[in-house]
């Protein structure tokens, strides 16, 4: 999240490669940032990013989302962050049609791949978001879930026994606990906690490994679309 202020420190702490997470949303009361344009219709009468999508999709001008989404994506490769795929904060970029084509105009531009919502969520969304993508030769997840509102380790061994053939990306929102995390999200602490702790678990790789699923990031999903395959 690009916008954030820990965002460059995450950068210098971190070695590997990592994706974009496109950010026109700021939720949180009291952990508020801005546009890297500074575009008015980015803003809410704070004079930061608004809380939610759809006051993002009442306001926003595209031009305007076009260009904060692009600077963010160049902001990270000048900091020379690896990056191997793009994601959008909060569904922003993904929900809504228009921005959806956006979304996808910007992985083909950068040639990148797109984190994507399954099947059953683009039935309900309406229009045919995996197509689209897999007709600009992006490549993306084949299934995607998460453990949110569950215990962490019981959800994730829940999901490895449900594996399905192709890739599925299972996502998290890991958080080490302090009264940073306390003061910015008093409302889901344990839940950021728990998924930490699953994925410090030294039992995770073994459960990886019976269910017979190979880890990966998005690299290798980044080189099949560079690819041309």
């Amino acid at each position: 999240m690009v916008p954030c202020p820990w965002a460059l420190d995450g950068v210098r702490t971190f070695a590997g490669g990592v994706g974009v997470h496109l950010t026109l949303t700021c939720e949180y009361p009291g952990y508020r940032w801005r546009s890297l344009t500074g575009a008015a219709s980015l803003h809410d009468a704070t004079g930061c990013m608004p809380a939610t999508a759809q006051a993002v999709w009442d306001r926003a001008g595209l031009e305007e989302v076009r260009a904060e989404c692009r600077a963010q994506v160049d902001q990270a490769l000048a900091w020379g962050v690896d990056v191997t795929h793009l994601d959008a904060h909060m569904g922003t970029m993904q929900i809504d049609r228009r921005y959806f084509e956006l979304f996808v105009e910007l992985a083909a531009d950068y040639d990148l791949p797109l984190r994507m919502f399954g099947a059953r969520a683009e039935a309900e969304l309406g229009f045919p978001g995996r197509a689209m993508a897999a007709e600009r030769g992006l490549v993306f997840p084949d299934h995607m879930t998460t453990t949110w509102g569950r215990p962490a380790k019981p959800a994730f061994a829940d999901i490895l026994a449900r594996l399905q053939p192709g890739v599925t990306e299972v996502y998290v929102h890991p958080v080490e606990d302090g009264p940073e995390l306390r003061g910015y999200d008093p409302d889901h602490p344990q839940i950021r906690v728990d998924d930490l702790a699953v994925l410090l678990d030294p039992e995770l790789p073994g459960m990886i490994a019976a269910a017979g699923a190979t880890l990966i990031d998005f690299a290798p999903l980044r080189a099949l679309q560079r690819a041309g395959r």
